[in-house]
């Protein structure tokens, strides 16, 4: 008799096995992810059962806080906010976050004799100061601004390894140009009063002084060199014409024109007149930094005489009440559901003993 082939099956069974692992790993995580799901929704069912359980305790809870949340805004001072927009020259911002700083500490003290002193404002003045803070003010076009003077200052190859998103990840409150300074009081007026004593604190820095000193004889030693180079521009256009005068009045000498002569003359002459122009637009630049750092500190927006009253509904006391009241209650009729939970726990161990 022909010996029939064995049939090799190790490779089917290993796959049949590999499946079924497979199968139940899978079941196991579905398993599992129902199980979180399920307990989710178990909890929020308790809370549901919990809050209709408790629903007119929870109810009054609400009402009575309202009702006393309504009471307090009535009765309570009102306090006014005022903003004001500067733009600090010379590396002076640190030092106007530094002192706003100061002057919020004392406010939150309540130093109100220290405060008065520093801001140049009565005592009584300087108590109504509940908070005083900066931060920075700038939209994406004043982004771009700086960033664009900023690359100015690099080197071809610093420029390549720097982009614009690179830029914005490093750019802070400090790097803006201009900052905007709030100040929330129970008097509307007195933010008014503080800022001549806020706007001196800066200009009264002896570092500063020697810094807008030395800036602004720089800007007056590079005008003058521009009016001398504007000067000497205007005598060679001079000499120009009077060359070309004397040239047209000498006799022709046959039909003869030298037309290289008059080309080179009229590009000398287009080139003094858009050396000129460059001058022009340098001096007109300078005229506004000059303007720009006329001051240590720069004003771009007052203080408003009066200040806006403090609105929002999230931070009344009729919001913040019924939620602080609704806390306390749902923490207390917690703890009193989960005694009762395990006084019966308890006493079902003693009993099934």
């Amino acid at each position: 008799m022909a010996e029939q082939p064995i049939k090799n099956t190790s490779d089917e069974i290993d796959l049949g096995q590999l499946f079924q692992l497979i199968g139940k790993g899978f079941q196991k995580l579905v398993d599992f992810i129902a199980s979180i799901f399920k307990g989710i929704f178990h909890v929020i069912i308790l809370f549901l059962l919990f809050l209709q359980k408790n629903f007119i305790a929870l109810f009054i809870t609400v009402v009575v806080g309202v009702a006393a949340g309504f009471l307090a805004d009535m009765y309570k001072t009102p306090e006014y906010i005022s903003k004001m927009v500067v733009e600090p020259n010379f590396n002076s911002v640190q030092q106007l976050y530094n002192n706003i700083d100061f002057y919020n500490d004392l406010a939150k003290a309540e130093d109100s004799l220290t405060l008065s002193k520093e801001l140049a404002i009565s005592v009584s003045e300087a108590a109504t100061i509940k908070k005083l803070f900066v931060d920075s003010y700038s939209d994406e076009n004043q982004k771009i601004k700086l960033f664009d003077e900023f690359i100015q200052q690099l080197d071809t190859t610093t420029i390549k390894a720097l982009d614009y998103e690179s830029y914005l990840k490093n750019f802070n409150s400090m790097d803006a140009r201009f900052h905007q300074i709030s100040l929330i009081a129970t008097n509307d007026d007195v933010a008014k009063k503080v800022q001549p004593a806020i706007v001196q604190s800066i200009s009264a820095n002896e570092y500063f002084k020697l810094q807008k000193r030395i800036n602004d004889e720089n800007l007056l030693l590079q005008e003058q060199i521009y009016n001398q180079q504007l000067s000497e521009i205007d005598s060679l256009q001079q000499l120009y014409k009077r060359v070309l005068v004397k040239e047209a009045d000498k006799p022709m000498q046959g039909t003869s024109i030298n037309l290289a002569e008059n080309g080179e003359s009229q590009n000398k002459e287009l080139a003094l007149v858009q050396e000129r122009e460059v001058l022009k637009n340098r001096l007109v630049s300078l005229n506004k930094e000059k303007a720009d750092k006329s001051s240590i500190l720069n004003v771009i927006s007052d203080f408003p005489v009066r200040g806006v009253k403090v609105k929002g509904f999230w931070k009344s006391y009729k919001f913040v009440f019924p939620v602080i009241l609704l806390g306390l209650t749902i923490s207390i009729l917690s703890v009193l559901t989960l005694n009762k939970y395990l006084k019966g726990y308890k006493q079902n161990q003693e009993h099934n003993k």
